[in-house]
This record gives structure tokens, sequence and C-alpha cells, in this order.
């Protein structure tokens, strides 16, 4: 304990004596001579001691020490067994106990915090200042300090900067001592006093040695936050200060501008200057409104507003021991009161006035638009009424336009009774115009007065109107009769003529004899009734005759139409002359499709007698062409030979095709389209002929696949035979396929062991399409090469080595020489340059066209 104290101590010591620009490196033994004994209490207490002894004897020495003890007792600290001789002779324990007094006067004795000082108080403070950190419980001055979280919160709480708390690790305390020593002694001038090691491997760390080196931070940051708390407390005076003059400005500011809105406002309502018509009176009415709307209420807060800020700075300045505000002269509360009850006041009569003068203006221009409207009204209902009564559309009109222009006037008769009552009101909202002194009273008059004598003319025309219907109505009830038989006649008659121009005129599509055989009898019988129809026209042209008899009689002017038809006399005679035109070209029509129709019978039996020949012929050939592609006897040159002469005689019976497609392009031409002699048409037999070259055509070519196969491969004739003994026998549906089904099937009958994998690859060789389906030449090329040998890359590769004598490349003229011309140029033109160091001019490399041969490199 007392070596730990001994180096607390002494770091402590040497904070101070460093001020002064010395040190001690023993405590027991520099201080013996009381010299830096005297100096440590001159720095920590910022007092000067007496002078100090300069000798070196024992006596000076200890003069100086018991100066020293002198000074401290002198601050009311009492010393117990403490002497100047057991420090001049270098007591330890006593040297000690003498600098940890000191530490309790000088370094912890003033500390107060919340009625707490010394040891209690700087306790008080650690606890205070640590309390918010996680993991630290600061109770004492030894094992609460022992992690080194306590320290480093101290540092963090004061200067957050330095320490970053987050990462610090309750299970490193050597780690979080040792880094609040060096933060410390770094930035904030606190030396090393502890040893990080021997506070965690002591069970209990030295309590002096912890309070003497936590009161160094006490000190370091207590003087900063009583600066920081005199200069707050400034700036708080201050800001009281200055927030107390601007509120004294801004009431002031208030207070004279809603003073001259006032002063500007209450001339304006006191002007009582009446207008002339409703609309001016009614803008004023709307300024009015606006006032009280957008204006005033703004005011009315500024007025509230201004009151509130005056009585919460007399509240201010009273609380902070200021003076009362005593606004400028003729702003205060009152006064801004006295002035806001005039402008109410004023605002009170003016809004009176205002409704009065409207209310006056408002029964005149509501008489005025009274009489305006009902005038608009009244000219507007007999605009157009003097020259519809005036005119004589009577006289060209049919009875039954009468009889409607009649029940017309009789409802406009009605009307216009209904009518004299507005005309009389009129006439009494002009009288109290007048009586009321209208400023426009002189248009009221003038137009009263045409309306009146409009009225009176209205009246004179519906009588002489009446008078002249009912006068030319009886003139023609005689001819309207006239007019309905007319109209029930002809209508009929009308509509047989219809019905037999649409007879004649039908376009008609027959296919054969006995279709226009049926409508020549059905002409016939139409022709029958012609003489009888005749008889009926001229009963209904004459009712037409008679109408004009009566009209020429009585002077009735027609005007030419019939109410009760739209068929005119002209529009009977007219269609019958139709009727009997179209009766001749009808007869012709159907005697020239008689004839097209016999024409097209001979085309459709000259076809047919064709078409049963060849399309029989060619199944039988297709047939017959599929019998040798699936017969096995004989060689494959026989099975070319009978080939080639079906070939023949094909291409030889080409002729009969072409002479069949003429026969059917005289039939198009005619437009037939059916013929019941054949089943076979032209498109069957060009899709079969089609279907024949093709067959022939394809079974020669795999004819003569499977002699290349052969030849190539070695294949003898047996064992093709045996190929395709093998696959007829698995195509099952017997079109020259087989399913994969019947392939895998076929395979294994022929002793293949099959795997799923291996299955899909043969697949992939002989449906490299993905059809779905195995033809004969790919399954005679996939036999092939699993039983005969090929040609290699390799084999060619050695035989190119031959001709170039044993050489990497060869020459043109090797080519040449040993090939025949026509293969010789194919390799000339294909191979590639030699580029090996052994070639010459013009050498070929024969190496990389063998590859590209089969595939294996790019040619």
């Amino acid at each position: 304990a007392l070596e730990r104290e001994t180096c607390t101590f002494t770091a402590w010591c040497n904070s101070h004596l460093r001020k002064a620009g010395t040190q001690i490196e023993n405590i027991e033994d520099d201080f013996r001579n009381g010299l830096k004994l005297m100096l440590l209490l001159e720095v920590i207490s910022g007092e000067r001691l007496p002078k100090p002894d300069k000798g070196k004897m024992r006596f000076h020495k200890i003069a100086n020490v018991n100066k020293a003890l002198d000074f401290i007792c002198s601050k009311g600290v009492k010393l117990v067994s403490i002497g100047a001789e057991e420090i001049v002779d270098g007591n330890g324990k006593m040297t000690l106990g003498m600098i940890w007094t000191i530490i309790l006067r000088f370094a912890i004795q003033d500390i107060s915090v919340e009625e707490t000082s010394a040891k209690e108080g700087l306790l008080l403070w650690c606890q205070r200042k640590t309390a918010p950190y996680r993991n630290v419980n600061v109770q004492n001055f030894h094992i609460s300090w022992k992690d080194g979280l306590a320290l480093c919160a101290l540092i963090h709480r004061h200067r957050p900067d330095l320490i970053d708390y987050s990462k610090l690790r309750k299970d490193d305390p050597i780690g979080n001592l040792n880094t609040a020593f060096e933060v410390a002694e770094k930035f904030l001038d606190i030396p090393k006093m502890l040893d990080a090691e021997d506070i965690v491997n002591t069970p209990k760390p030295d309590e002096k040695a912890i309070m003497t080196y936590v009161s160094c931070f006490y000190h370091a940051f207590a003087g900063a936050e009583q600066a920081e708390t005199a200069a707050n407390r400034i700036c708080k005076v201050l800001a009281v200060n200055q927030e107390n003059e601007k509120l004294m400005e801004e009431y002031e500011k208030l207070a004279s501008e809603l003073l001259e809105w006032i002063r500007r406002t209450i001339p304006w309502l006191e002007n009582r200057t009446a207008e002339q018509t409703m609309r001016s009176m009614q803008q004023k009415l709307e300024d009015f409104r606006d006032y009280r709307r957008i204006h005033k209420p703004p005011r009315v807060q500024e007025k509230c507003q201004l009151e509130i800020n005056f009585n919460t700075l007399q509240t201010k300045l009273r609380l902070s021991n200021r003076p009362a505000f005593m606004p400028s002269e003729g702003k205060m509360v009152s006064d801004i009161a006295n002035a806001w009850k005039g402008l109410e006041q004023v605002e009170k009569g003016y809004e009176e006035w205002l409704l009065t003068e409207i209310r006056r203006l408002e029964r005149l221009d509501h008489l005025a638009e009274k009489f305006k409207q009902k005038c608009s009204m009244h000219e507007s209902w007999t605009g157009g009424k003097e020259d519809l009564l005036s005119q004589k559309d009577y006289e060209s009109a049919s009875l039954m336009e009468i009889r409607a222009l009649m029940r017309k006037h009789e409802a406009f008769e009605s009307d216009l009774a209904a009518h004299q009552d507005r005309v009389e009101q009129i006439a009494a909202i002009a009288q109290e115009l007048n009586e009321l002194d209208y400023h426009d009273a002189a248009t009221v008059n003038g137009r009263c007065q045409g309306i009146c004598d409009q009225w009176d003319n209205l009246g004179t025309l519906t009588q002489k109107r009446r008078d002249a219907l009912e006068r030319v109505e009886k003139l023609w009830e005689t001819i309207d009769q006239l007019y309905l038989e007319f109209a029930k006649r002809a209508a009929p008659f009308n509509n047989w003529m219809d019905g037999a121009m649409e007879d004649l005129q039908d376009m008609f599509i027959v296919h054969s004899i006995e279709e226009i055989q049926s409508l020549i009898t059905a002409h016939d019988q139409f022709k029958a009734t012609l003489p009888e129809a005749d008889k009926e026209r001229m009963a209904t042209m004459g009712i037409h005759n008679e109408i004009l008899k009566i009209a020429q009689t009585y002077g009735i002017k027609l005007s030419g139409i019939n109410p009760y038809t739209t068929l005119s006399p002209q529009d009977i005679s007219t269609k019958w002359d139709t009727v009997k035109h179209l009766v001749p070209l009808r007869d012709q029509m159907l005697q020239e499709e008689v004839a097209r129709q016999q024409a097209n019978e001979r085309l459709r039996r000259q076809f047919a007698a064709q078409a049963n020949i060849i399309g029989p012929w060619i199944q039988t050939k297709m047939e017959e062409i599929g019998h040798v592609s699936v017969d096995i006897a004989g060689s494959l040159e026989e099975q070319m030979n009978s080939l080639k002469q079906y070939e023949q005689n094909i291409i030889n019976y080409k002729s009969n095709i072409d002479k069949l497609e003429g026969d059917h392009q005289l039939s198009q031409e005619s437009l037939i389209f059916d013929n019941k002699h054949t089943n076979y048409t032209m498109e069957h037999v060009r899709v079969g002929w089609e279907q024949l070259l093709t067959t022939i055509a394809r079974t020669i070519n795999e004819v003569e696949n499977q002699i290349l196969t052969r030849d190539a491969k070695g294949i003898s004739q047996e064992q093709l035979n045996e190929f395709r003994a093998s696959f007829n026998h698995f195509d099952r549906k017997r079109n020259g396929m087989m399913d994969p089904d019947d392939f895998r099937a076929c395979l294994i009958s022929m002793g293949y062991d099959l795997g799923e994998v291996e299955f899909a690859r043969i697949m992939t060789l002989v449906d490299p399409n993905n059809t779905g389906v195995v033809t004969f030449q790919a399954f005679i090329d996939f036999m092939t090469r699993e039983t005969a040998e090929t040609d290699t890359a390799e084999q060619v590769m050695a035989s190119f080595k031959i001709l170039a004598s044993d050489k990497s490349y060869i020459t043109v003229e090797e080519l040449r020489r040993e090939l025949p011309p026509e293969q010789a140029e194919y390799c000339i033109s294909r191979m590639t340059r030699y580029i090996g160091s052994d070639g010459t001019t013009g050498a070929l490399d024969y190496i990389s066209f063998s590859s590209a041969l089969y595939g294996e490199s790019d040619l």
C-alpha cells in the first residue's frame, strides 16, 4: 500500500511542481530540506510562504520544514504525530502522511456538491456524472474503479470527443484503465498516477491513491463548468433585456400602424354621398363588406395582439425587476381603445345608411326590371304574330291542312285571351313608375303605348283569319273524299306493279335445265294476268280525272298532292309502261339461259369421262410403287430399273393430265362448280399427280442412297434385305416410318441392350430434327454405322502423306500429278497455306484439310 501511495503522491506532487519548473524523484528524500515542500505549498495555495533558509545544515532543513508545517496548520489542519525531524530524517510513512494531509486540505476539502463536501462531495460528484452510463456504479473509492469504466465515463461525460464509450468492454479492465490514463495525460494535463495492472490485481485498490487521482478530474472539469455557468447567467440576463426591448419596439410599431389605419378609415366611413344607381350603391356595400371581411379582421387581431404584448411585457419587466414600460404619448392601450371605439361608431352609422339607401333604390329597380321582363315576354310572344295572321297559307292547303290550321287558330285565340292579363299588368306597372318619378319614365311610357296599340291590331287580324279558314274548309271536303277513294285503289295496284317489276328484273342463278324450265313456266303464268290488270289501271285513272273536273268547275287551287298517298297518276302510268317493256326482255333472258345450261351439261360429261379414268390410274400407280419400295426380292439395281420404268410411264401419262386441265379451265370459265357425273375434282387429280411424282422421285432417291450406303460401307445385299425386313416388320402403320416405341422394339429384337440414356443418344442420331419418327434411310444409316467400317481423318491424312513423300505439306504440282483434275482443283481451292518453318512457297496444309472433311475443324 505504501508503494502505491508513494507512486500516486509523487505523481500528484509533480503535477503541481512542474508549474514551477521542477519535480521530485524520491518523495522521502526530495522533501527533506523543506525547499520543494515550501514550493509545492506555494503552487497549490497560490500564496507566498516565508523566505526559506539557504543553509544545508540539519537545523536549516528543520526550520524550512517547520515553515511548511506551520503554513498547513494556518489553513485549519491539525497535524497529528507529524514532526519536522521525521521529515528531515526521511521517514517515509510520516512523509506520505503529510502529503495525504496536504491533498485532503487543498485538493479534496474544498469540494462541495449538494450540501456535501470533501470525500463525500467528491463521491457524490462522481455518482452524478456517471449515473447515465451502463456498467458503472460508483459506491466508493476502491473496487468501484477496478474495471476502468468509471474513469472513462467521467472523461466521456465532459469530453465525449476523446473516448468512444460504446466500444469499451467490461471484461477489459486493463485496457479501459490505460485508455483513461493516456487520454487524461494527453488531453487533460492529468499525469498518470496509478498502475492499471496493480489496480486490477489488487482485491481492494488503495483508497487514498484513487481519491487523489479522481480529485484531479474534479478540478480539471469543475473550472470549466463554473465558467460555463457564469457565461450562461450573463447570457440569460442579456437575453431577457433584449427580448424586453424587442417587445417594446414591436408595441410601438404596431400601435403606430393601427392608429394610422384608424385615422385613414374614419373619413371613408363618414362619407354619406348617395349614388344614383343600384349598381353603384351595391359597389359601396361590397366595398364595405370587403372592409369588414378582409381589411378589418387583421386589424382586430393586431389590436388584440397589441394588448397581449403590452400585458406580457409588463409582466416580464416586473418579474425581472425592471421598471414598467411607458409607451409614447398617445399610444397607450387606452388611447388605442378610444380610437377603436370611435371607428366602430362611425362604422355602424355607415352600414345603416347603406342599407336604407339600397332598399330605396331596390324598390325602383325592382319595378323597372319587372316592367322590362313582362314587356320582353309579351314582345317575344307577339313577335311575328301579325305576319302569321296576315298570311294566306290556306289558299294552297289540303283539307287536312285546312283543318289543322283551324285547330291551330283556335288555340291561338285561347292564347291571345290569356295574355290580356299581362297587358293590363304592364300598364299598371308603367303608371306606378310614373307616380314614383322613375328617372327613365319616358322610355317606359313609349314602350307601354306600343304594346297597347299592337294588342288592338292583333284582335282585328284574328277575326279576319277565322272567317277565311271556315269558307275554304267547306270547298275542300268534297275533293278530299275523291282523294281518299283514289288512294284506296291506287295502293294495291301499285304494289302489284312493284312486285311484277321486281320479278321481271330478278337476277337468277340456275345450275340445271330443270331449274330454268321452272322459271319459264312461272313467267308464262304471269303474262296471262296482264289484261285484268289493265282494267284496274283504267278505273283508278278515272277517279283522278273526276277530281280535276271538280276543281276546275269551282275554281279550287289544287296543291297536286294527295294527303292519303304519295302515289300520283303519273307514277301509275310510268310503272305500267315499264311492266309492259320488261315482259319481252324477260322472255329473251330465259331463252338465253336455256342455251347456256345445255352447253354446261356437255362440259360436265366431257370432264367426268376423263377424270373417272385418270383418278383410278394414279391410285393404282401409287400402290404399285409402294409395293416395289418394300419388296425385298431381287437386288437394289433390279428395284432401281423397275422404278425407272414406272417413272417413264408416269411422265408419258402427263398429256392426259394436261387435257383434263384444259377441260377444267373451260368449266371454270363457264362458272361450273359441281359435277354429279364424277366424284373426282381437278384439285383431287392435281394432288394425286403431285404425290405420285413426289413418291416415285423419293423412292428412287431412297434406293440410290441404299446403293451408295451399301457400296460405301461394304454392306451385302443380304444385310440390306435383312434391314428392310426388320424395318417392314416394325413399320406397323405401313407408312415407311417407325415411331420411337417401334424403333426401340426393333433394336431390342436385333440384340441391343438399351438404357434410357443410350436410347436417347441413338434417337439424336436417327432423328436429329426431333420429328418423332424414324425413316427407313435414317434406319439404314444407323445400321451401316453399327455394322461397317468407315474412312477416318487419320486414314486420309496418311494417304496425303504418301502422295507428299512423307512431308508435312503438299504442293500444287504433287496434287495435280497424283489426283484426277477435278479432285486436284477441289483440294487446291480449299486447302489453306502451310505455315510451318519447313514449308516452301505455295505449300498447302493437307492436315487441317483432312480434319475439316470429317467436321473436326474449320475448312
